[in-house]
């Protein structure tokens, strides 16, 4: 960057002094050490991590007297990108960010060429007003350009026969890792699957729907739990497109009568994402559902991921034991396989052996030694348990327990001495222990084993533009119902009851309003929401619930004495989260019904 010599070395030394980020003397430590390593100051506040590059441009721009924006998690509309093309804003390094009075915001990583601005301000015939930004950040907003699928494309899609498709594709190049695909540009169909692709990391999508109608082809994303649809395309882009994704998958190309499971990783920027492909037959062709795992955004944090208070408190208290069960339940998708990644990232460490068991692996983690489930050879849930006991564990995790046999080799690992994680699929923490009994495990079994169980869903958080708003009186009524009880009665309460439920300074209840808090709609947040988190319900197995699973009891009747010993549901839970400004009632009214606790 030319402004980069632009700035004093003295200039950039007084700076980071008075923003007391360094010392004098450590900067003269610092001189000395880029000395013998013959690189620049910068260089070595960069290699030390005493500066990012996002910093650093923060104080290029104002050593330069120019304004500055981090694009870093900046979103800007298919709209606004459209004046600058995609192949003039990646040669110039160069994007628009907005109008304002009647000029056009652009970043630019090079802010003082002269040059370049000019022909910008010709080309879009519109005066600008130039930021200086990182180049992280500009890559950013780069890669928010979609790939355009044009009638040309379409036109040559007809033309595509299952014979040229498999010449037409590349498996890829792999290079430390051989399930790294590297799409190639060669064909209309790589173009499509890559702008789907694309579009879907980038977007934060959790899946990615390909589903055959009678006339067309429906492709969908998941976006914080809600499907979108996200293109259209003619029916006759069906097989070949399928055909890639298996051949990318390493599928048979030729089976079309039974599902298919597969997986393969792609590189979208500097992030390695994995994807999860399940094709099954349909009525009009084969479905494909795509499941993308970016490691990368996901935090293993109990209290990022919404733990708080007492729910926080119990499933501490369960892995602080050293053997026994920690069930998690909920439905598909509702982050019940992260959950149990994030216990074990709680507890990990070089002097206890972790073992498990999963369908599939989902994220690999060191120090974790992860068995991979494979039906073919014979290899499931039951028979790697067996296998799992005779390599010494310490910790053992099976990803879910799905039959009678799993259920009983699970709670024979945990009577022996074993600290086991597992999941259930049931609507809520009460329903793990009847589903149990349901496989036909004996009570006194599930009753001296199970030390916490869990519940949880997933809801969207509300994005970083907000407004704040009056309740009305139908939200006070379903706050006084859900939370009434929880909420401190008086001003006294208040820090108590705020720290016992894991939420601070929260309001007293019988007000005639609660300020609560909405997102506002934006290209970066739809519906005003951005990502999402758990709520959650969890409670330890006491010797009251205990006497009711010797009884046979009814999840209802299990939920009731946990409510009552202080278990927060998992609405009350979402609730408190609304009140706090995280999410919306209508978000958890949606996800977390009255029947579903």
């Amino acid at each position: 960057m030319s402004l980069l010599s632009n700035i004093s070395q003295n200039q950039l030394e007084q700076n980071l002094i008075d923003d007391g980020i360094l010392t004098y003397d450590r900067i003269e430590e610092l001189k000395l050490q880029a000395k013998d390593e013959k690189i620049s100051l910068i260089g070595i506040l960069i290699k030390n991590k005493i500066l990012t590059n996002e910093q650093l441009t923060k104080y290029i721009a104002k050593i330069n007297n120019l304004p500055y924006a981090n694009l870093s998690q900046v979103k800007v509309s298919q709209k606004l990108l459209d004046y600058i093309p995609q192949d003039l804003a990646e040669h110039y390094m160069a994007v628009p960010l907005g109008m304002t009075d009647g000029k056009l915001a652009v970043a630019m990583l090079d802010a003082d060429n002269i040059q370049a601005i000019d022909f910008l301000t010709n080309k879009i015939g519109m005066p600008l007003n130039v930021y200086l930004a990182s180049e992280e950040g500009i890559k950013n907003i780069l890669s928010q350009y979609k790939v355009d699928i044009n009638d040309q494309v379409i036109n040559d899609l007809a033309d595509i026969t299952k014979s040229n498709e498999a010449e037409m594709i590349s498996k890829g190049q792999a290079s430390t890792d051989s399930k790294v695909k590297i799409i190639a540009q060669d064909s209309p169909i790589s173009k499509i699957l890559t702008s789907i692709l694309d579009y879907a990391a980038n977007n934060r999508a959790s899946d990615v729907h390909i589903e055959p109608t009678e006339d067309s082809l429906r492709i969908r994303a998941r976006v914080d739990g809600v499907l979108r649809e996200i293109m259209k395309l003619p029916k006759n882009t069906e097989a070949a497109l399928i055909s890639r994704i298996k051949i990318l998958s390493d599928l048979k190309i030729d089976e079309h009568r039974i599902p298919q499971d597969g997986d393969f990783t792609i590189i979208v920027g500097d992030k390695k994402i994995d994807l999860r492909i399940a094709i099954s037959p349909i009525v009009w062709g084969e479905q494909v559902v795509i499941r993308l795992l970016d490691k990368s955004s996901t935090s293993l944090k109990l209290i990022d991921m919404g733990f708080a208070g007492r729910t926080f408190r119990a499933v501490k208290n369960g892995i602080d034991a050293t053997s026994g069960m920690i069930l998690t339940s909920g439905p598909t998708g509702s982050g019940k396989s992260t959950s149990l990644y994030a216990l074990l990232s709680e507890i990990k460490n070089d002097n206890i052996n972790i073992v498990t068991m999963e369908d599939p692996v989902e994220y690999k983690m060191s120090g974790v030694n992860q068995i991979q489930v494979n039906a073919e050879v014979g290899l499931n849930f039951a028979s790697g348990l067996r296998s799992i006991l005779r390599q010494d564990p310490d910790i053992i995790m099976v990803g879910e327990i799905r039959d009678h046999e799993t259920a009983e080799l699970a709670i024979q690992a945990a009577l022996t001495g074993h600290l086991v994680f597992s999941t259930l699929h049931t609507n809520s923490a009460a329903g793990i222990l009847p589903r149990l009994l349901d496989m036909g495990v004996e009570p006194f079994l599930i009753a001296s084993t199970i030390r916490t169980v869990i519940g949880q869903r997933l809801v969207r958080r509300i994005g970083e533009k907000r407004e704040e708003y009056l309740s009305n009186e139908v939200e006070n009524a379903a706050i006084r119902e859900t939370i009434g009880t929880l909420l401190p009665k008086s001003a006294e309460e208040v820090a108590t009851i705020s720290e016992d439920l894991g939420y601070s300074d929260l309001p007293v209840i019988g007000q005639n309003a609660y300020t609560l808090t909405r997102g506002i709609e934006s290209p970066d947040s739809p519906g005003g929401f951005k990502g999402r988190m758990g709520i959650y319900e969890a409670f330890e197995v006491s010797t009251a619930i205990q006497n009711l699973i010797l009884k046979r009891a009814t999840s209802s009747e299990i939920q009731a004495a946990a409510q009552a010993e202080g278990m927060i549901t998992m609405r009350q839970d979402g609730y408190l989260k609304a009140v706090k400004g995280l999410t919306t009632i209508h978000e958890i009214d949606r996800v977390a019904s009255v029947g579903s606790s």
